[in-house]
Order: structure tokens, then sequence, then C-alpha cells
């Protein structure tokens, strides 16, 4: 069995790198008479989490010779749209759930209205926090656009809103496998994509080095989904922080009803085998590291 405690401390540091820059950057410029939608916004971007996207991003520019305080910015931003993305999931008019990381859904805690607006905040002020006069001083408007250009496609309607859009859509029917694959390439690839793409661009990745990791950012992400279908059948709620089963109550396809869990678990297995694959020319440890880590994940 592998040891994977040089990779926690790893994205341990990295966590802690990144919610330390998004409190500076939340506190900063905060209005006494807006305190409330930055509480809305705080209690959702520093509820836990694993923090997967950022130490992409961070990792990715490491891997192509960049410094990695240079994408922290980035970073910062695709966890903030990240965040966003789980505030609007959870609400009424999307899946409904009460918790999120053992926590009550902050539409519980604020209120829809204010939800909406965390939401809203948290996408907007990532742009914000990537294209600051600072970070494009340093960088260069060219790198800092073109990276920023990467997030707002993969978020967008060809990207995660779209893969949200074909779930929604989704529901009460059974998918195929291809029509799942395509959904979920969408909802939760788009940012695993971004996250490699911007890291790699801030550290000026070589033609193969990019294509390489976004190879393994595509089968990491489906990996990953297929996981998280196969612990919404199968999971511990204590461990995962929100109930089990609310796909099959909501009608959703899901890879574990359209394959059955052997197969699951097969393709997690090659999906991870191919991602591993991608980046092993590279030197790729820590990237071999986090999809073995993940592809047994319990949360």
């Amino acid at each position: 069995m592998s040891d994977f405690t040089p990779l926690v401390q790893t994205l341990d540091d990295h966590a802690r790198l990144v919610e330390n820059y998004l409190h500076r950057r939340l506190e900063e410029n905060q209005s006494a008479d807006l305190s409330q939608i930055y509480r809305a916004a705080s209690y959702s971007l520093f509820s836990g989490g694993k923090r997967l996207r950022p130490a992409l991003v961070l990792e990715s520019c490491r891997l192509a010779g960049g410094a990695a305080e240079d994408a922290l910015p980035f970073a910062a931003a695709l966890e903030m749209v990240h965040t966003y993305s789980l505030i609007h999931d959870d609400l009424p008019c999307m899946d409904d759930d009460d918790l999120r990381r053992g926590k009550p859904t902050n539409h519980k805690v604020f209120g829809e209205a204010m939800a909406v607006l965390a939401g809203d905040a948290l996408l907007t002020g990532a742009f914000s926090v990537m294209l600051s006069g600072e970070h494009v001083a340093r960088l260069g408007a060219e790198c800092v656009v073109r990276a920023a250009a990467v997030l707002a496609d993969k978020a967008g309607m060809e990207g995660m809103v779209g893969g949200q859009t074909l779930d929604l859509q989704g529901e009460g029917r059974q998918l195929d496998r291809a029509a799942l694959e395509r959904l979920q390439s969408l909802k939760t690839g788009a940012l695993m994509e971004a996250a490699v793409t911007m890291g790699a661009l801030v550290g000026g990745a070589g033609p193969g080095q990019m294509a390489a990791l976004q190879r393994y950012a595509r089968d990491l992400g489906l990996a990953f989904q297929i996981r998280d279908d196969m612990l919404d059948e199968e999971g511990d709620e204590q461990i995962l922080g929100k109930r089990v089963g609310s796909d099959s109550r909501q009608q959703k396809s899901t890879f574990v009803s359209t394959l059955g869990m052997d197969a699951c678990r097969h393709l997690v297995e090659e999906l991870t085998q191919r991602a591993v694959q991608a980046v092993e020319p590279f030197g790729g440890t820590f990237f071999e590291q986090l999809a073995r880590y993940l592809q047994n994940r319990k949360k």
C-alpha cells in the first residue's frame, strides 16, 4: 500500500497558502455595511474541502518550471468559482441539499437570496483577483488575460454551466455512458482542465507538457466523478458530510446506475492508470500520487 503522507502534507501546505491569500483578499476591501455578503461568501469559501483544484494550478505551474507564487491568484480564483458553483448547486431549484461538508448549506444559513448573491460575488470576485493591476504588472497582460480566459471558458456554457444544464435536463431520464461522459466532462472535468491549463500557462509550459497535463486532467476528472457516484451509493454519511443517495432520489442517471458498481471500480482504475501514464514522461510525481490517492477516496 502506498504511503500518501507526503502528498497529504503537500495538499495541506497548498490549502493553507491559498486560504491565507483568500483571507487577505476578502478582508482588505470589506465595507462595514456589506458585512452580510462577505459573511455568506466566506461561510462557504472557508468551510473546508480538499482544495484539489488550487493544488493542481500550483503544481502545474511548478512542473512547467514556474514559481507557485505567480500562479497563486489563479489558484484562489478557481477555488472561488468552484465554491460559487457548490452554493448554487445546493439551492432548492437545483439539487436542494441541506448539508455540505458536514455543515448546513449556504441557503439554510443565510437564505436563498443571499446564497445566490454570495455565489455571484465569488464568481465575479474571482476575475477581480486574477486581473489585479499588481498581478498584471508582475506576469504581463498577455499571460494574465490568456489564463483568465481559460477559466471564463471552462466555467461557462461550454464548460461547468453547460454540464449543470445537461445534468438538470437528464433528471428522470436514463442516460447512456456517452451522454454521462459528456455531461461530467463539462460539469466536473472542465474545472480540472482549467486548473492545469492556467498553471501551465503561468509556468511557461511547452506544447508537450500542456497536452500531457490536459490529458491527465480529463482522465482524473472523469475518475473523480465516477468515484463520487460510487460514494453516493455506498459512502459513509459521517465521513462524506452530506446525505448519500441524493442522485437516486432526484432520479438522476449516474455511472453506477448505468454501468454497475463493479464496472465503475474497473473504470476508475483504468482512468487512473491513464492519468498516471500521461504525466510520467515529465516526472509528475505529485500528479501520479494524487491520481492514486483519489482512486479509493472515502469523501
